[in-house]
């Protein structure tokens, strides 16, 4: 007699998701970078993810990192001013950032949001 296997399916892993305080994208954890206000009231970039403190995530874009600091979007999270010196720690780490690369060749549809007529087909509006 055949013996029944009982399989279970396999867990799928749960991967953490954190949203840049610049541009509100949702992102995975490991794909955005960690500032940490630490309890000496310092804001320090968090490389490893691990240390203490209050943290707030950004993208590894240019423009994330400097939307952040022009409108003051670390101070509001972390409830604090960002000293001189602390940001010209950030802003020495943003220099070293690449520049955004502009979007590839986008069709006028994905720019305005609106799908395309194709040949033949009726025209319809998109409620917004």
């Amino acid at each position: 007699m055949a013996k029944a296997t009982n399989k279970q399916p396999k867990k799928v892993k749960h991967i953490p998701l954190r949203t840049c305080v610049a541009c509100h994208e949702t992102k995975p954890k490991r794909e955005l970078l960690r500032v940490v206000r630490t309890p000496d009231s310092h804001i320090v970039l968090d490389a490893t993810g691990k240390k203490s403190g209050r943290g707030a995530y950004l993208c590894a874009r240019l423009s994330c990192w400097e939307i952040a600091l022009k409108k003051h979007r670390l101070e509001q999270e972390f409830e604090t001013t960002l000293s001189e010196e602390d940001r010209a720690n950030l802003e020495a780490f943003v220099a070293t950032l690449p520049k955004d690369e502009p979007l590839a060749a986008t069709t006028s549809a994905s720019v305005t949001g609106m799908p395309t007529a194709e040949k033949g087909a009726p025209k319809t509006r998109v409620a917004r």
